[in-house]
């Protein structure tokens, strides 16, 4: 549990009380106890009112928002409100801010604009966390602390640039491996002086949109920045825990991130919370894979939903409302995967600058009197009523898919083959498959432990980590299925080739050798032939893309290409490996060949889909004390109705009792305790 303070699933979001005068107050917390909200986050970008200057702190506005709050019935989320620093300490200390892309300076202004290597921002961010955990250390209000806010960007300042070079002697040790890891005798690279190394920008190697010349040395500037942005965040946790070890740390995480290998980051973070912000086109399925990839940071810990918007955004191309229903069952996907919380931004709308059009639970007309706010009081009572029956309940699955940061970004700066080759849209295919098929599936990190899956897939495993070969192989030797697909198995960590025909360390697990690879310009398509017909599978799917010419080295093939010069070659293969099956799918295929292909190994491998249902109806299932909950999610602008062979099953919350068909209204929920 995050917090036994307040054992139910929290309910609020961002307030910034600091933006109004304290008549407003008043009325705010009247609409937050009709809302049912009893968390505020607060002091989220309040640097500039804390510490007016270098020797002042001054917390009186925070203390009167605190224990207002708190007497009116209200938590906080207490932010360190270091994710924008104050005017004056980049007057007064210009190392503070960024240098960007192009090269160049930055001055005060907007957020994420403090350099990760600023010995400035690094001092006084860590004093300002200290001196907020020392004041507010034994307040009966303060729940969980809240870590700046959505850590991101890069830096390429003579500060980093130092940062960097140490970054690399401790990971490389001498020049000699810097040279070899990065192969810098391709145009004339060689390094003999670690300050020759700077930072790959647009002045030295690199020209937007992950364009590089040498994509070891821009990889391992992607991991020195994460590193550096943790860096960062370790520092203030660390004030912070000298006065309350006992409070949970955190900060708002913003899902599939590119810039963060939030891996890397779970460690250091007492539980993982994330900001969810889907467009009115994103696949529902997108986002439940986004909520398992969070609650998979921490190897099935439940996380905490921190951010979503009651109603619209601001930033997004096209900001559409929610439409009725559609807050409370977005809700409640976050919270069938494994959210204890449902917090907003924001709740109330600021009344100027760039978010005073972003949605908010008290909007700018100020008062209750909205769809907005009806429908967030009708799910804040519905969260009361459940009370903490789900809290800390986990998910169960079988089956795994393995999303690695490192292997994205190297795969997206490879230089080919395909300007249309994105890692996560490649992921989310395979992830989509199994969400049709009602598949409970958990997000790895490539290190995880296999052996608690039946099956593992690895889209697009570019990047092969040491050891990660043997352990699959032990995985598959001992029974486990292993999916992986095209362009797999191609480089070593440093993004060096692994010579011997690619797959290679897979090589041998998967029985193939891919000879070259096809990329397909985006109208292009080519045909999968099944030759092996079992279970679902229909005649022939279309692919693009790319597609692997392979080779069956003692793999069985399921399928073929059906044109081009390769038409005959393998497509989809299976190898029989010690007690278990390694597969490749060695293009990326319509939606239909990789739900049919799955349907038919989780039948052969036992794994059961919790339920079948109409098509947009989402199914998920939490268990916790020997119980377990089902969550019935409809998707559809019309009634659903749910086949089951249950008997008078409780939904908790209307109390109705259903046996056999249970029907789910238009954007309607049901959480069936079984």
């Amino acid at each position: 549990m995050i917090n036994n303070k307040l054992p139910k699933i929290w309910y609020g979001g961002d307030y910034n009380p600091e933006q109004w005068e304290k008549e407003i107050w008043d009325e705010d917390v009247r609409m937050f106890q009709i809302a049912g909200i009893d968390v505020a986050t607060v002091n989220v970008f309040s640097w500039a009112l804390n510490q007016p200057d270098e020797d002042t702190y001054d917390f009186t506005l925070l203390d009167a928002i605190i224990n207002k709050l708190y007497e009116n019935g209200t938590y906080v989320c207490l932010a360190t409100s270091t994710g924008a620093h104050p005017a004056w300490m980049a007057k007064k200390y210009p190392d503070v801010t960024r240098v960007d892309f192009e090269g160049r300076k930055r001055v005060f202004g907007g957020r994420h604009n403090s350099c990760q290597n600023s010995p400035t921002y690094r001092k006084f961010s860590g004093l300002l966390a200290g001196k907020l955990a020392e004041r507010y250390q034994n307040h009966p209000g303060l729940l969980i602390w809240h870590i700046a806010n959505e850590y991101g960007g890069s830096c390429y300042c003579d500060n980093c640039a130092t940062a960097f070079r140490i970054w690399l002697q401790e990971r490389y040790g001498t020049l000699d491996v810097v040279n070899k890891s990065w192969n810098t005798r391709f145009w004339g690279h060689t390094f003999y002086d670690w300050e020759e190394i700077v930072p790959p920008n647009a002045l030295s190697e690199e020209w937007g949109n992950d364009n590089t010349n040498f994509q070891g040395i821009s990889l391992d500037y992607r991991r020195f920045m994460s590193h550096s942005h943790l860096e960062c965040y370790r520092n203030e946790y660390d004030a912070i825990k000298k006065h309350t070890p006992d409070i949970p740390v955190t900060t708002n995480l913003m899902g599939t991130y590119k810039e963060l290998d939030y891996f890397k980051w779970a460690p250091y973070l007492d539980v993982i919370s994330w900001d969810n912000y889907p467009s009115l086109d994103t696949p529902y399925s997108y986002t439940a894979m986004v909520h398992d990839l969070m609650r998979g940071l921490k190897d099935g810990q439940p996380f905490m939903l921190m951010e979503q918007t009651p109603s619209q955004q601001n930033w997004q191309a096209y900001n559409s409302l929610k439409r009725p229903g559609v807050m409370r069952l977005w809700s409640y996907q976050a919270i069938a995967h494994g959210a204890d919380t449902v917090l907003f931004f924001q709740l109330r709308r600021s009344v100027g600058a760039c978010e005073k059009y972003h949605g908010a639970v008290i909007e700018h007309v100020g008062h209750e009197h909205t769809r907005v706010f009806r429908e967030c009081a009708e799910l804040g009572r519905e969260l009361n009523l459940l009370g903490d029956a789900l809290l800390d309940s986990r998910i169960e699955a079988k089956v795994a898919i393995v999303y690695d940061w490192e292997n994205r970004w190297a795969v997206e700066l490879s230089s080919g083959p395909s300007v249309g080759l994105q890692y996560v849209d490649e992921v989310h295919k395979y992830y989509d498959a199994l969400y049709q098929l009602n598949v409970q599936t958990d997000m790895i990190r490539e290190d995880a432990d296999f052996s608690q899956y039946d099956l593992v897939i690895a889209p697009v495993l570019y990047m092969v980590k040491p050891g990660f070969a043997q352990k699959t192989e032990a995985f598959v030797q001992a029974g486990g299925t292993f999916i992986t697909t095209f362009f797999s198995g191609i480089v070593n960590e440093n993004d060096l080739v692994t010579l011997g025909g690619y797959p290679g360390e897979l090589r041998s697990v998967l029985g193939i050798w891919s000879e070259e690879i096809d990329a397909l310009f985006p109208e292009q398509k080519n045909q999968v032939v099944i030759t092996k017909q079992s279970g679902a599978l229909n005649a022939s799917y279309t692919c693009g893309l790319l597609c692997d010419l392979i080779h069956a080295e003692g793999a069985e093939v399921i399928a073929e290409y059906g044109e081009d010069f390769y038409k005959g070659m393998p497509a989809v293969t299976r190898n029989q490996f010690g007690a278990g099956q390694a597969w490749y799918v060695a293009t990326s295929p319509e939606p239909a060949l990789l739900q049919d292909l799955l349907a038919n190994i989780i039948s052969e491998k036992n794994i059961q889909p919790l339920l079948k249902t109409p098509h947009g109806v989402e199914v998920t299932q939490r268990t916790k004390d020997g119980k377990s909950f089902l969550f019935l999610l409809n998707h559809n602008a019309e009634e659903a109705i749910v086949e089951t062979k249950f008997e008078n099953v409780e939904d908790l919350l209307t109390g109705e009792l259903w046996t056999g068909s249970i029907k789910l209204p238009a954007k309607g929920v049901r959480v069936i305790k079984l």
